[in-house]
């Protein structure tokens, strides 16, 4: 038996390490979006200054080991064998977890995951004994008070966040404005000062003052002398930014670089114990029972657990390499920084989510309270106010999502919260608290227009509304995990950790072939980044001729799906066919704000000259995919309710027809990817001949069906009808489509 524990005991060792590479994954969004959104430098510096930040807050974070041993259950009345199956439940529902979340791009919180597992798996375990010993309670196993403050920690985090947010950065923009370089001249001392000494404070004295490393007797004097330590502190960052900004150094830079590594160094020191905490806690069981069990390890209580984590050096350095090795390499922490990027970015951008009746509601009724509140105020204070916001004068770096003074608010406040909560031992949320600031800052901000406010407002209440799904998911899977584990023992348990290594491998597999098929639409981004409208329209006319190429070739993949799906009563075709057609008519909504954007920025020139043409192939785009849905739609109905097949006679007829359409739409994409329409006017010939005919077919068959009296054949009769009318409807979109593309794209 002792064997198997060691088994469990590596098995734990084994997921911490992927829990690392999948929580880095998901917690990279914490410190890394405002320097990246800000474009403050290059992506390896920031990343650099991160991973140090990371190694450091990782040899400070021995101290909140505490919560996986003892912070939500009480160790002291579970045995060996009950503190195991909570500990693997855990790490075997928490891996899955967040890695699922990562693999969808939306950032979840480690520590609710691990708060909210510990708390399922140790409540069912609870239950489990307080039915069999009627003198235990709910206080005696669970550690409720410091449970309760957990959760109110986390989730009141979100209010605060949100809150601060935006007072600080609406602050921060009446003092500096859009315009920041021309306020700069006596303010940006007080405010670096300021960064400089509320990151100096949480971090070289409450972080470094508390580390585990240093000597009692200089954590009394870094106690004893805090007040002076600050004052001098503020001075002297004060003098020193001053001094610098006249020496023409960007402040800004030094704020948002120092921030990010204050962030991720409270991040490692906060949010290690959510990844190796639970491990360690596991090969801390293991070892006391293997001294001391005596063999007996149903009656062998875990008393040794209720003291403090002593997390030896090795393992804190080793998971600190692991999180840097995993920032440098994982492609879903690059996902997941986008999402917040995205929805905090200045400009309108590509709009990640679409919207929902609580957005759209809550929208209108902002919109209506500030207009009631602006009567009261004075005009020319909001004129004045309004001069502050004045977003044409916003100064972005080259393809920057937001201005430095913005990136340098999320950081300094977000780190100060989360150190905060780490000094008090409550493990805060750091995805909570600097996704919300950074919400909070670009509300304030007015990012979010009346074009984007809907779309950013849905994005937001999907992520928090992610979060609380993980609370409930956490809780529940692990409590049912440990439930089997108790009740099916060693045989559940194995079976749980086979399963727990598929799921991860079937994940990772699935993301890369994702990652494969799904192609990054680089040429929007770069609309987006330049300023120069030649570049814009040439970058424009690629992606609408790559968006009207795709289109087509995927129009004639279904077209040839649907019939062939039809002949052969293939009812799982059609059904891929229709699941196909909605994922498109979603993409091709995204495809047509990107492109509306980019008309905003190409010359005005060319606008007014290519506009008509412009509309026109994106109003061909979707009635392809309307003419392929109503084609579908009664197709798959006639196969799913196993009515009479498609005649031969039909079959042969049509065949015909399909090959001259194939053969016409391979010459308009090829016409359309290439840009050379050197067969327009011959394939727009062919078109119409192509139709001619089509319309000679249906008239011989409304004939075939007049004179047919067999009520039979009525059905498959009128749906081989519709197959022919959507296919001259197809032939016309695909003439306007060709006749749309050649007038946008040709060459000046």
């Amino acid at each position: 038996m002792e064997t198997f524990y060691l088994i469990i005991v590596a098995f734990l060792l084994l997921l911490a390490v992927f829990d690392l590479f999948v929580g880095v994954s998901n917690d990279a969004v914490n410190f890394l979006n405002s320097a990246i959104g800000s474009k403050v430098a290059t992506f390896r510096t920031v990343l650099i200054i991160a991973a140090v930040g990371v190694l450091v807050g990782a040899f400070m974070s021995a101290g909140m080991m505490d919560v996986a041993r003892h912070g939500i259950m009480r160790p002291d009345h579970y045995s060996f064998h009950e503190v195991m199956i909570v500990f693997l439940a855990v790490m075997v529902a928490d891996v899955v977890i967040l890695d699922m979340f990562n693999t969808l791009g939306m950032p979840t919180s480690t520590t609710v995951s691990l708060v909210f597992e510990l708390l399922g798996a140790t409540f069912v375990l609870a239950v489990i004994k307080m039915t069999s010993d009627n003198t235990l309670t709910f206080n005696d196993l669970l550690n409720s008070d410091k449970a309760l403050s957990v959760i109110i920690a986390i989730f009141v985090s979100v209010a605060i966040a949100f809150i601060f947010g935006i007072a600080v950065q609406w602050l921060s923009r009446i003092i500096f404005s859009f315009n920041y370089k021309k306020n700069l001249k006596y303010t940006i001392g007080i405010f670096g000062g300021i960064a400089c000494t509320a990151l100096g404070y949480f971090i070289l004295i409450k972080g470094l003052g508390k580390s585990p490393f240093l000597s009692t007797e200089f954590k009394e004097w870094i106690a004893g002398n805090t007040p002076l330590l600050i004052g001098i502190m503020f001075l002297g960052a004060t003098v020193l930014m001053q001094a610098l900004h006249f020496l023409r150094v960007n402040i800004f830079k030094i704020v948002i670089l120092l921030g990010t590594f204050a962030l991720a160094m409270a991040f490692a020191g906060n949010d290690l114990v959510n990844f190796i905490g639970i491990p360690l806690a596991g090969l801390d069981s293991y070892l006391d029972f293997m001294a001391n069990g005596n063999g007996d390890y149903n009656g062998f209580m875990m008393v040794s657990l209720m003291e403090s984590a002593n997390s030896p050096f090795i393992y804190l350095i080793l998971a600190g390499i692991i999180m840097v090795f995993a920032m440098f390499t994982s492609k879903k922490a690059q996902n997941v920084v986008k999402t917040s990027v995205d929805l905090s970015r200045q400009d309108e951008g590509d709009q990640m989510f679409g919207t929902s009746k609580v957005a759209r509601s809550l929208v209108r009724a902002t919109q209506e309270s500030g207009n009631t509140l602006s009567r009261f105020v004075p005009r020319k204070f909001q004129q004045w106010v309004d001069s502050r916001f004045n977003k044409e004068e916003a100064i972005l770096a080259e393809g920057a999502a937001f201005d430095q003074v913005r990136a340098s608010v999320n950081l300094v406040l977000a780190a100060m919260l989360i150190v905060i909560g780490t000094n008090y031992k409550l493990p805060l949320s750091t995805t909570y608290v600097t996704f919300m600031v950074a919400m909070g800052t670009s509300l304030a901000d007015r990012a979010w227009g009346r074009e984007s406010a809907v779309f950013r407002v849905t994005g937001v209440m999907s992520v928090i509304g992610g979060w609380f799904v993980t609370a409930g998911v956490a809780f529940g899977a692990a409590a049912l995990v440990a439930l089997a584990m108790y009740y099916g023992g060693i045989v559940v348990m194995l079976g749980f950790m086979i399963l727990d290594l598929y799921l991860l491998y079937r994940s990772n597999k699935m993301y890369k072939k994702k990652a494969e098929n799904e192609k990054k639409d680089d040429i929007f981004q770069l609309m987006m980044r330049t300023r120069d409208k030649e570049i814009v329209w040439d970058l424009l006319s690629k992606h609408v001729s790559r968006t009207q190429s795709f289109v087509t070739r995927f129009t004639l993949e279904q077209f040839n799906k649907i019939i062939s799906g039809f002949e052969n009563e293939s009812i799982r075709e059609l059904r891929k066919c229709d699941m196909e057609l909605k994922e498109e008519q979603n993409q091709l909504k995204k495809f047509r704000r990107k492109e509306l954007l980019a008309m905003r920025r190409i010359p005005t020139d060319i606008a007014i000259e290519r506009n008509t043409w412009f509309h026109l192939g994106v109003n061909s785009n979707q009635q392809y995919l309307y003419c392929l849905k109503r084609m579908l739609d009664p197709i798959k109905e006639h196969v799913d309710n196993n009515f009479s097949p498609m005649p031969a006679l039909y079959k042969e007829e049509f065949e015909q027809i399909r090959r001259k359409v194939n053969e016409l739409m391979n010459h308009t994409e090829q016409m359309i990817s290439t840009n050379r329409y050197n067969l327009y006017r011959e394939t727009l010939i062919i078109a119409d001949e192509c139709k001619d005919e089509l319309s000679e077919v249906r008239k011989r068959h409304i004939d075939r069906m007049q004179q047919d009296s067999d009520e039979a054949t009525l059905k498959i009769a009128l749906l081989y009808l519709n197959i022919l009318q959507e296919t001259q409807e197809l032939l016309s979109v695909m003439r306007h489509q060709l006749r749309a593309a050649h007038k946008f794209l040709e060459r000046r």
